[in-house]
């Protein structure tokens, strides 16, 4: 006898419809249309084939700023609007897009953030594009109505939710321990991406390889040659779509 697991997604039926999903949806939305036109922009400014392109704004003073200022301008006057005004139908959508265009302006710079000092073209800056790629994941998947410690029984007892919730961060903070920062945090969401991170070799210099894995065993020396090739094909996808730190586009 035969069992067949499916896994199927049904999208929710007239999703635009509903007033929160449709907001979540244009945050979403205005956010990554903002951070590649903000990103598109900053590589134009520093391109010689385009000088006609308009720079950054510099103050009589000498004082720059920066576009994540102006992005938590907007954050704040759109969150403030959305909460005073208890907008609804078109004006809530119109402040979720002016909320999600000052994240992706604010995000944009999120290096700038932890390291307080211009690392937008260092290699530093790379942490911006890591956040970028974050919040869109995490921001989708609630956007398509997954739900962290999710149980499709709603009449669940406190004891499954209790037992499926610590399930759930437990596999995630094992992923995470093993490197998987990404894997960790859409785990929480879908338990089975951090059973598949689980199933993999841990990153190098992660807590889980510098305790478990010997310097000079085989296991190592696997993990970072897999690692060496996941960073170079992810400094490929980042250098494609942020810009190449240190490199004046051409």
């Amino acid at each position: 006898m035969r069992t067949a697991i499916v896994f199927e997604f049904h999208f929710p039926q007239r999703f635009l419809d509903v007033s929160g999903p449709r907001a979540g949806f244009v945050v979403l939305a205005a956010f990554l249309v903002s951070f590649l036109f903000i990103r598109t922009s900053a590589r134009l400014m520093r391109s010689p084939k385009v000088p006609w392109w308009p720079g950054s704004v510099t103050t009589g003073g000498g004082l720059h700023l920066h576009h994540l200022v102006w992005g938590i301008v907007l954050l704040l006057l759109t969150g403030f609007l959305g909460f005073a005004t208890g907008a609804t139908n078109a004006w809530n959508d119109v402040f979720a897009a002016g909320f999600g265009i000052g994240a992706g302006l604010t995000l944009d710079e999120f290096a700038l953030w932890i390291h307080l000092r211009d690392v937008y073209w260092e290699e530093e800056g790379r942490a911006s594009f890591d956040a970028v790629v974050v919040a869109a994941l995490l921001g989708g998947l609630i956007v398509l109505g997954v739900s962290p410690f999710d149980l499709p029984n709603e009449g669940a007892s406190v004891a499954a939710i209790a037992a499926a919730t610590l399930i759930a961060v437990t596999l995630s903070s094992l992923a995470i321990l093993k490197g998987k920062l990404l894997t960790g945090l859409v785990g929480i969401f879908i338990p089975l991406i951090s059973l598949v991170g689980l199933a993999r070799l841990a990153a190098p210099d992660s807590w889980w390889a510098r305790r478990r894995y010997d310097p000079a065993g085989r296991k190592m020396a696997r993990a970072k040659r897999r690692w060496e090739r996941i960073k170079a094909r992810r400094r490929r996808i980042a250098d494609a779509i942020a810009g190449a730190p240190g490199i004046r586009a051409d």
